[in-house]
Parts: C-alpha cells; structure tokens; sequence
C-alpha cells in the first residue's frame, strides 16, 4: 500500500503564546497565496485535534485557541510546530464574485491620497485595481469582511493614522496590500476609491457573508467618476 509522502517545510513557522490557552501560528516567507493555502491546511488539520475549542484563520496566520491551559505549553508550542511541517498547500477553488464598483466620486474620499503616495494618475490607480483577480485570505474585523490578496503593488497605500469616522457600508478600500469592501457603516482606516451597492454581509440570510476563504473576487467598473 502506498502513503502519502509528508512535506517538511524549510523554513519553520512562528509560534507562540497569545494569553494561557491560545497559540499564534505565523507562516514564514512571502505574504502570499502559497502560505495561505498551509494555513487553510494547518486549519483543517488541527481541527480533528480533541483538545483545540477554536481555531481562527487570519492573513498568513492562524489563532489556536485550546479548551483547557496546556500543562506543557512548550509541548503545545512544539506540536503545533511539528503540525506545520507536515502541512502541505490545500487549494479551496471557490465561486468568483463579481462586485460593479461606482470608482471615484463622492464617496471616494482617498483617491486624492492614493493617487499623491502613488505618483500615479486618478484613472491608472482605477485600472490597476480593477484588473486585478483577488483571492479572499480570511474573513474577519467585522463579520463577513473579506481580506482580499492580489493588489497590484503599484497602488499599496498604507492605512490611515486617523481613520474616518463614518466610511459607509460598500465602500471599496485599499489597506496596505490588501483590498476589501466595508461591511458596516462607521470608522474606518482603510483608504476609498469607489463605492459598491452590495451587501456583504446579511445575517437574514441562510448564508449570510457572501465571501468564503478561497473565493475569488472581480471589481467591475460600472462608473467612473472623475
């Protein structure tokens, strides 16, 4: 009968203690869709492990949280440790999401910003953001947030010091490397380029976020508003 070969990884992941019973796991290297996808790996591994309560994927990072302190935590720090390099990517092809932006106007209230940390043009920051397919990381900040990987890098725009205080829901953002669409109406440090007439998140429904990790997101300029 043949097994499975196991993967060990070159280089190991950082893990350590996030209070008495929680673990971080942070993939090495890249921030990219390889670590990703070993994360989404180390997730579904650790999940049959009886004494993990939760586990909560973030951006190339995982947050273990067990049922009990560990008696050992160095023993726990090792396992999880040792769980990492036996992971190997796990692809989770998703739908593609296709969300019209209305790009510029009003409630693009950053793309002045963008365009000055850029040195690029109004309408060539516009484009690069929307030529771009992105893969949804993880979810999280507000329920059904959506952390979109595949910024084109030319655009990165750090997030704000002092956030706005009332972005609206459906607002397209850019935060560092990463673009995202604003779930709930209120503060917000990411930086708006365009506006999308969208609910991402609807708690009535039988699915209420409309992104899953692996999903696959389009912006569609429908506007331009200049």
């Amino acid at each position: 009968m043949n097994t499975p070969a196991i993967v060990t990884a070159t280089e190991a992941a950082k893990v350590s203690m996030i209070g008495s019973r929680a673990f971080l796991v942070e993939a090495p290297g890249a921030f990219d869709l390889p670590a990703q996808r070993r994360i989404w790996a180390l997730a579904l591994a650790l999940g049959a492990w009886p004494d993990v309560q939760e586990i909560i994927p973030g951006m190339t990072n995982l947050l273990v949280v067990l049922h009990a302190t560990p008696a050992d935590p160095q023993a726990t720090l090792d396992r999880l440790g040792t769980a990492w390099g036996e992971t190997v990517e796990l692809d989770r092809p998703g739908r593609l999401i296709e969300i019209p932006v209305h790009y510029g106007g009003e409630m693009a209230i950053d793309l002045p910003a963008i365009c000055d940390f850029s040195g690029l043009p109004a309408a060539e920051v516009i484009a690069r953001h929307h030529a771009r397919t992105y893969t949804v990381f993880a979810l999280g900040s507000a329920p059904g947030f959506g952390y979109l990987h595949g910024l084109d890098p030319t655009i990165f725009m750090p997030r704000k010091k002092v956030p706005s205080l009332n972005m609206m829901k459906g607002t397209v953002t850019i935060g560092g490397m990463q673009a995202g669409v604003s779930v709930l109406t209120g503060p917000n440090g990411w930086n708006a380029l365009g506006y999308a007439e969208i609910e991402v998140f609807d708690p009535h429904s039988p699915h209420p976020a409309l992104m899953a990790p692996g999903d696959r997101v389009r912006f569609l300029p429908e506007r331009i508003e200049l």
